[in-house]
């Protein structure tokens, strides 16, 4: 669900970036006076697990389109929603400078889309309530589909809705939105079981550092097994994995293709889409998860691509891309974590 800046225009971008802007300084405040000395290591072994696990786009069955984990949730259930937001704008930030996943005029739309809705929307008015002691399977698992799709589909709106405010391109409100909401609705399902799975794990081994679940007072235990174990699911998902994933176009890709013929929007040319283009065709050293090539490879690649995709696609570019990108995302949420801890101490003092 990762938004081109072919679909926004710049009065569109500009205001959710503000928007974004904002909750990210809100967030940052929040973080800033939290007293937990685990929250900083934990967002950034997080960071790197997110961005992994994002690279895995799992086939919808019958319908030539695929989805990935957005993260949004999960990090909401083990951060607290504060954390989570800074955690998943570090991601998106990584992915949008450094591979080329979603444009950078979308960036704030991205990160409002796939962090606000399940952060500060679903998390706390949705899965808190209804999990309460989420190491009890009974309710983990419901809860948790049903959080997951929601935000998907609020997540989805927020999609067509900047979209079709933005009018840059001729995607129609009502179909666009007929194709997006139920290719999101069975993502959902997916990302709520993988997010329910990965919060059981976390809640057997270290309940306390489930941030619903009822905490000691006080409590403080060592999370270095947690960490770890998601640290190593990153490289081994991030590294080798990752060569799994569909080739299917996303939910996002499939729903236009179905409106347009073509699974990319053709954007202005000229002005900021253009200055932005150019920034990121600079920054982006390894675009679209693998290595660069000039213009005559990869037209070879193409047309070697289309006459057999190999499955699984192994690609020295897909692994190099997976670890560096998680050491990336490891290395800014954690700075941003362990800095506004840093400022807290100094506040104190």
């Amino acid at each position: 669900m990762h938004m081109a800046d072919a679909l926004v225009s710049p009065a569109v971008g500009g205001t959710v970036w503000a928007a974004t802007a904002g909750l990210i300084a809100y967030s940052a405040r929040e973080v800033k006076r939290s007293s937990d000395d685990r929250l900083a290591p934990m967002m950034g072994v997080l960071g790197a697990f997110v961005f992994a696990a994002q690279m895995i786009n799992f086939s919808i069955p019958l319908t030539g389109s695929s989805g990935h984990l957005g993260g949004g949730l999960l990090l909401a259930i083990l951060l607290g929603p504060h954390a989570a937001f800074l955690t998943i704008a570090s991601v998106l930030v990584v992915q949008a400078l450094f591979f080329a996943d979603g444009g950078i005029l979308a960036l704030g739309c991205n990160i409002f889309n796939m962090g606000f809705f399940p952060a500060f929307i679903v998390y706390p008015l949705l899965y808190r309530p209804l999990a309460g002691d989420s190491r009890i399977a009974s309710r983990l698992w419901p809860v948790s589909i049903l959080s997951a799709v929601v935000a998907l589909l609020l997540g989805a709106s927020g999609v067509v809705l900047e979209t079709t405010l933005s009018g840059v391109s001729e995607l129609p409100f009502r179909t666009f939105i007929l194709l997006m909401l139920p290719i999101h609705l069975a993502i959902g399902i997916v990302e709520g079981l993988a997010t329910a799975a990965v919060v059981g794990f976390v809640a057997r081994a270290r309940p306390e550092a489930v941030n619903a679940s009822p905490r000691v007072s006080g409590a403080r235990g060592d999370l270095r097994p947690v960490l770890i174990g998601l640290l190593a699911a990153a490289v081994v998902v991030g590294a080798a994995v990752s060569w799994f994933a569909s080739t299917h176009p996303d939910g996002l890709e499939w729903s236009i293709a179905k409106v347009s013929g073509s699974e990319e929007v053709a954007g202005a040319s000229v002005g900021v889409h253009e200055r932005l283009a150019q920034v990121q065709e600079t920054t982006a050293f390894l675009p679209d998860y693998g290595f660069k090539s000039n213009e005559t490879e990869a037209a070879l690649e193409e047309s070697s691509a289309s006459e057999s995709e190999a499955w699984p696609a192994v690609d020295a570019g897909t692994s190099v891309s997976g670890l560096i990108g998680g050491t990336i995302a490891f290395l800014l949420a954690g700075i941003v974590g362990f800095g506004l801890k840093r400022r807290r101490v100094a506040a104190v003092r």
